[in-house]
């Protein structure tokens, strides 16, 4: 602006950092001749900036995860575009876990997985195991855990190379009260960082907690 100029200095928009154009997905049922095909996708598509809590609702059978699955790179689209950064984090709806590994040995894994040093890792672990309050779980087996310990771990593998992009398919699964509040409490943190953050759900009450929500009705956004 030239000086003794009115104007307004107006910030440039966040940049998007995940866009899905038009997806498209169908799956065949049945063997022939009773072999049908049913869309589960019909066009969907959606944006995430960065600095963006954004949510996905949907009733079931709606098309959320599948949309969901197509973005990670789980399945392959039949149309459609999809740009996502590569450092990108991922909770499923079900945890990743082996029923026979320590909560240690999962960090393990997926540090290597990530390529975060020792270091790195126990830096990240630590914060992560504090922010959730399952410090003392380290050592047992996934199968000595309850379903909410287990999400509580599925969350944290997903956070630990602190992703660009943050994909949440319905990650507070068996959390109690308190936990589900500091889930959106580190959710907040990192949308306030700068991270951008998609989290598919079936509850419309959490709209008041996001920036925005896309709502899936029979594979098309009908609502955003």
């Amino acid at each position: 602006m030239a000086d003794g100029q009115p104007g307004t200095s107006l910030a440039a928009p966040a940049p998007v950092i995940l866009s899905a154009s038009g997806v498209e997905k169908s799956f065949h049922r049945g063997i022939w001749p009773r072999r049908r095909t049913i869309s589960v996708l019909r066009g969907a598509s959606l944006e995430v900036r960065a600095g963006e809590l954004v949510g996905l609702v949907g009733e079931n059978g709606s098309g959320k995860s599948t949309l969901m699955q197509i973005v990670v790179g789980l399945l392959k689209r039949d149309a459609g575009e999809v740009s996502r950064p590569n450092r990108l984090g991922y909770c499923p709806q079900l945890p990743m876990v082996w029923e026979k590994l320590t909560v240690d040995e999962h960090f393990e894994l997926f540090a290597r997985a990530y390529g975060l040093d020792e270091e790195q890792r126990e830096r990240s672990v630590g914060s992560l195991l504090e922010e959730l309050q399952f410090a003392k779980y380290r050592s047992y087996r996934i199968e000595e855990l309850s379903g909410g310990t287990r999400q509580k771990l599925n969350l944290a593998i997903s956070l630990m190379h602190e992703p660009e992009l943050l994909l949440l398919d319905e990650p507070y699964s068996g959390f109690d009260w308190e936990t589900y509040l500091r889930f959106w409490e580190m959710s907040e943190r990192r949308r306030d960082a700068g991270m951008g953050i998609l989290i598919v759900s079936h509850l419309l009450a959490e709209r008041e907690r996001l920036d925005r929500m896309y709502e899936l009705c029979e594979g098309r956004i009908c609502n955003c």
